[in-house]
């Protein structure tokens, strides 16, 4: 089972981490408004980045690290997604 990082921007212009192993389900979770407390009512987003890894864990400890980035610092990185 292969893991995800991702991003998100929201519809507000502001940046969404989060990691599962079923993106499109989560996205779809997220359009719904039952993905995160955050994301609801923040639709619709676009997906701006992705990183695959082998395992949950390996995730876990990347997405904390994009969560200790700036916004900018984020963009930065979504840019070499895009």
């Amino acid at each position: 089972m292969k893991w995800v990082v991702y991003i998100l921007k929201c519809a507000d212009g502001s940046l969404y981490t989060g990691i599962t192993n079923d993106l499109k389900s989560r996205i779809t979770a997220h359009e719904n408004g039952t993905g995160a407390k955050y994301t609801k009512g923040r639709a619709p987003f676009t997906l701006i980045y992705q990183e695959k890894y082998e395992n949950r864990s390996e995730a876990s400890k990347r997405e904390i690290q994009i969560k200790h980035l700036n916004k900018t610092e984020k963009l930065k990185l979504c840019s070499t997604y895009l």
